[in-house]
């Protein structure tokens, strides 16, 4: 029976992956010396990176690949986080560090009002450390990743576009786009592509990312003239005239 549902999957054109496939790769990046922490030393200590935007910041602290080269560069640093709770967290966890601004929004395309799905305060404490940092605009992120839907409320967060977030902040230059957006990555990246006169080293997560989007994205960043692999759950994309670290 198992056989035979596996081949009607793939008849589908999908792939049922082991998983032990995801603990191997899990184990080989956790003792691998490409990260994207060695990479962002890299280039800090180079004084590559003077300016930089965080999208998804959530509170500053919680698997947060920037915040010890942030606080120690004093690097310009615009930081977005959309959910209030988080955000409040993130400014406590940044105060009395003048290099840093805060965005209490969410990075659309569009930048209508929307609403984010994310885990009830009054549940938070029943799940494992990474779900604070899982908001997203679709109800079947939270729930793939173990939340039960009664414990899922929807909150009214304010938006901008990622070109209006430029130019509200006078970023004139910018050597760093850090996103971490629970699969609108690519949507973010695709639209300051295009709508942005700025080239920036970009890292964005993948893992959540539309096949089809992702495939467009990469489409555009050999267009734009980046070089790009991936490390871990995230893809480091780096223009031409900035990729002396490979």
């Amino acid at each position: 029976m198992l056989k035979l549902i596996k081949k009607t999957i793939e008849a589908f054109g999908y792939k049922i992956l082991e998983k032990k496939l995801y603990k191997n790769q899990r184990l080989i990046s956790q003792n691998s010396i490409l990260t994207t922490s060695n990479f962002l030393r890299k280039y800090f200590n180079e004084k590559k990176i003077n300016s930089l935007v965080q999208i998804g910041a959530n509170d500053g602290l919680r698997f947060d690949d920037l915040n010890y080269f942030i606080k120690k560069y004093k690097v310009k640093s615009v930081l977005v986080e959309p959910i209030e709770e988080y955000f409040s967290s993130l400014k406590k966890n940044y105060q009395n560090y003048e290099n840093i601004f805060f965005e209490n929004s969410a990075i659309t395309v569009d930048k209508k009002d929307k609403f984010l799905f994310t885990v009830n305060q009054k549940y938070i404490h029943l799940y494992d450390d990474h779900i604070p940092g899982i908001n997203s605009f679709e109800i079947k992120h939270l729930v793939k990743h173990g939340v039960k839907k009664k414990h899922i409320t929807q909150k009214k967060i304010n938006s901008l576009k990622i070109v209006e977030l430029i130019n509200k902040y006078k970023l004139d230059e910018l050597d760093l786009l850090f996103i971490d957006a629970e699969g609108y990555d690519v949507n973010i990246v695709y639209d300051f592509l295009i709508n942005v006169d700025l080239k920036p080293i970009i890292i964005f997560e993948y893992i959540h990312a539309d096949t089809k989007n992702l495939t467009n994205l990469m489409k555009l960043l050999e267009e734009k003239k980046y070089t790009h692999f991936a490390i871990n759950e995230n893809v480091l994309c780096i223009p031409i005239e900035k990729n002396f670290f490979l």
